[in-house]
């Protein structure tokens, strides 16, 4: 579905959304302490008209002091009466944006194999607020969940390229796509390696859009199922492995995002995807193996489970080679950046402090929430094994997202500024405007930062 907001018309009726303990609108009269309103977290209170029909509605945001805790609170409002069309007003103290985007996300269904389109109350656009820059938030936050939502039977290397084609189709942008042994020819052999043993070929998808300006390029990790090759995961660790492309998806749903802003005219974006399914066949990359990379750097493989970085320094190293002002990587890459952050808190790292500030306020802002971690200098001996330049598993266990972080730095050489984002991509329990299920995570806040990044 398209997400949008329903014109503010006459019969739009009124929605009020209520601190807890604040007074109530004077024209919600006895009815709300008569129910027993209280304003708590997502409570909803329908207002009759003196003939007994719904003339405006209650909706509570629960305690002020607690509004940190919660996300996209507004989104409750999607259990008003179906049919209905509110218009919404907003207190002091509440994010505008941040209520605007909640009440498209909460709109969010995914519907390929079962289920209906969501069918239940529209919206007016709040006072005060971009509409159209909203409307293209969710739009690319709905893109990034259906594909991270489509199983690997439906969502496998070539699926992917084509819903890449579909969104450069749509924006105007211009791809190009190297698959199978055009890899090699291409000096892309770890993105080859990795992939060469799925039923679909591997590739790289390659997007440009805008033509002047500081150069911006994403890297997205496109690993359309992860078996863990022939160090193959248990079953419960492979159950969500049709995630593991959500870098790439976030990345698309970043690119959907920043088509239609004047950004496109201040620079020129490049959008690098690699994307492939970690198989296991007689053609699998091996443990013990050595890899030699787009870079020149040889790669020992301790574990074939870390393959995501493989395709993303390839990638990377192509996209430095042009000296972009600003590079970051989007990867659903570690278990360690759970474990040691959770999954709403995916963890950024950044050599330049300038960057890594905006960024952080940024994500912060517009909730779209991020962690400074460090590339510490003093793990690179952990990836230097004694037979290559590089380890793409070090023992241990330790600092599992740093060492990967420092990892693919040594592929992003040239760049201006590099930033990896270790994403999760998962929403794993039912929250406002956010179902069980895909999600994107880092791109609002690189498009809320990239104006005072790139100026």
């Amino acid at each position: 579905m398209t997400p949008n907001f329903a014109p503010d018309t006459a019969d739009a009726l009124p929605l009020w959304a209520v601190w807890k303990g604040d007074p109530l609108a004077e024209q919600a009269g006895p009815w709300p302490a008569a129910s027993g309103f209280s304003a708590k977290l997502g409570e909803i209170c329908l207002l009759p008209n003196p003939s007994g029909e719904v003339a405006g509605a209650l909706l509570g945001l629960g305690d002020r002091a607690q509004a940190s805790r919660h996300r996209f609170v507004l989104a409750h409002a999607t259990a008003l009466p179906r049919g209905s069309t509110w218009r919404p007003i907003l207190p002091d103290g509440l994010d505008r944006d941040e209520a605007a985007l909640a009440l498209l996300l909460g709109q969010y269904r995914f519907t390929r194999y079962k289920g209906a389109a969501y069918d239940g109350p529209q919206f007016t656009c709040p006072e005060g607020v971009d509409a159209a820059r909203i409307r293209a938030q969710a739009a690319g936050e709905f893109l990034t969940r259906d594909l991270i939502n489509t199983p690997a039977n439906d969502m496998g290397p070539v699926d992917l390229e084509d819903a890449a084609r579909a969104l450069a189709g749509e924006i105007g942008a211009a791809i190009t796509v190297t698959a199978g042994p055009d890899l090699l020819d291409a000096n892309l052999p770890m993105i080859h390696a990795v992939g060469r043993a799925a039923e679909q070929a591997p590739r790289l998808i390659d997007i440009r859009l805008g033509t002047t300006g500081p150069r911006l390029t994403i890297v997205g990790k496109g690993v359309c199922f992860d078996t863990g090759g022939l160090d193959i995961k248990p079953p419960a660790s492979m159950a969500l492995m049709k995630k593991d492309m959500g870098g790439a998806a976030t990345a698309l749903g970043l690119l959907k995002m920043l088509a239609p802003t004047g950004a496109v005219q201040r620079m020129q974006i490049r959008v690098l995807l690699p994307v492939v399914e970690n198989s296991v066949s007689a053609t699998s990359f091996r443990p013990g193996d050595v890899l030699t990379s787009r870079k020149g750097l040889t790669v020992e493989v301790n574990n074939t489970d870390a393959e995501g970085r493989l395709i993303l320094a390839d990638a990377l190293a192509l996209g430095a080679e042009e000296k972009p002002e600003l590079m970051i990587s989007l990867a659903t890459l570690t278990g360690a950046a759970r474990v040691a952050l959770g999954p709403d808190l995916p963890p950024f790292y950044c050599d330049d402090d300038a960057t890594a500030d905006a960024l952080s306020r940024a994500a912060m802002a517009v909730r779209d929430p991020l962690w400074r971690m460090p590339l510490w200098d003093g793990y690179e001996s952990q990836i230097e094994p004694p037979i290559a330049d590089l380890d793409n598993a070090p023992s241990g266990g330790m600092a599992g997202s740093v060492t990967a972080a420092l990892f693919l730095r040594r592929f992003a050489e040239g760049a201006g500024r590099y930033v990896h984002m270790d994403i999760y991509g998962w929403q794993p329990v039912l929250a406002p405007g956010r179902p069980k299920g895909g999600l994107g995570q880092g791109a609002r806040a690189i498009l809320a930062a990239l104006p005072g990044i790139l100026a």
